[in-house]
């Protein structure tokens, strides 16, 4: 049934019924229906991230830490370029679609096909780049995080010149009012113990010490780390840059202790709170189900432009449904690139 939005028809007629009297047919009104309880859906999510994010504050993850690389460039520090760049890249699709509907709505056979095979190309990329991002942050970085007690002490990427690979474990004394609590027992003889404790010392000599002075000692610490089979971090920073750090006695019970992590998942998270990771792949994970769901529907109607199938029909109102649903999916992603990546 083709729309009757652009008909005027007198009360007898809009009301008699065998008409939509919204002047919509049945199968726009049935997605009306389908997307307004989706938002819902997306809002629950979304509210949820924000309790979790205020109840975790203190150790959840800064995304433009998180998420900084682009693809074939390594370690480059890029803070959420790419993740722009996709949510660039799916509202141009947006636009593509309106234009795949406009012409539909002209009979424009080509026109349709164009817009709307663009428009696939969009979703694609989309789908492609979420799929190299999920990959990115299971891998996480080399130099991970140690998790002491349930505690990830992790580190900040200050700057690149503070990525130097496994280096010394740190941690300001007495955060939150507390210190925790090791068991001696690492696996060194005597000359390695001696040196760890006075490479640990060096560091811990002052409370002023700044990354330039870290590198020489991280680069001795990544050394004999490897010499005793260990997998470190990075000290950790206050606002200022100024690097706090254990005593060399609580730093040599915290290597014995410690459990490295690399990356996330549902039950661990280098970058801080495990519910981060949780939620990134749901969330996540929920709205890129969306974009595969449209770029199968959006390239199976795109076979039927192709074939001449909607031109014999009279109409394209099915390009406009499928319109509907995938500018919704635009509308989520940036609420969720606003409110999980930049808030």
């Amino acid at each position: 049934m083709s729309s009757q939005a652009n008909k005027e028809m007198d009360q007898n007629t809009l009301w008699g019924g065998k008409i939509s009297p919204f002047s919509v047919s049945y199968g726009k009104m049935m997605m009306w229906f389908f997307l307004v309880s989706d938002a819902l859906t997306f809002s629950g999510l979304l509210i949820a991230v924000g309790f979790f994010r205020h109840k975790y504050a203190n150790i959840w993850p800064v995304s433009e830490e998180v998420f900084h690389a682009l693809p074939f460039l390594g370690h480059a520090h890029f803070p959420l370029i790419y993740v722009a760049l996709m949510t660039f890249i799916l509202i141009v699709s947006s636009v593509t679609m309106v234009l795949a509907v406009e012409a539909g709505h002209r009979m424009d056979q080509k026109g349709v096909q164009k817009w709307l095979a663009l428009t696939v190309i969009g979703g694609l990329f989309f789908l492609l780049s979420q799929v190299w991002e999920w990959s990115h942050f299971i891998h996480g970085s080399d130099i991970g995080a140690l998790k002491v007690h349930g505690e990830v002490l992790r580190n900040y990427d200050v700057n690149e010149e503070s990525i130097v690979g496994h280096g010394v474990i740190a941690q300001w004394a007495g955060k939150d009012g507390k210190k925790l609590e090791y068991i001696e027992n690492i696996e060194a003889n005597e000359e390695q113990r001696e040196k760890l404790e006075h490479l640990t010392h060096e560091l811990h000599h002052s409370s002023d010490i700044y990354i330039d002075d870290l590198i020489p000692i991280q680069k001795e610490y990544k050394a004999l780390m490897k010499e005793l089979g260990l997998s470190l971090r990075l000290p950790s920073a206050d606002k200022d840059g100024k690097y706090y750090v254990l005593t060399p006695e609580e730093t040599v019970k915290a290597i014995s202790t410690g459990k490295p992590v690399f990356g996330a998942n549902l039950y661990e998270n280098e970058y801080g709170a495990k519910q981060y990771g949780q939620f990134f792949f749901f969330v996540t994970g929920f709205h890129g189900f969306h974009v595969f769901s449209g770029v199968v529907i959006n390239f199976i109607i795109l076979l039927g432009v192709s074939k001449g199938t909607y031109q014999r029909r009279g109409h394209y109102e099915m390009v406009e449904k499928i319109g509907l649903y995938w500018h919704f999916i635009d509308l989520v992603w940036v609420f969720v690139f606003t409110f999980f990546y930049l808030v």
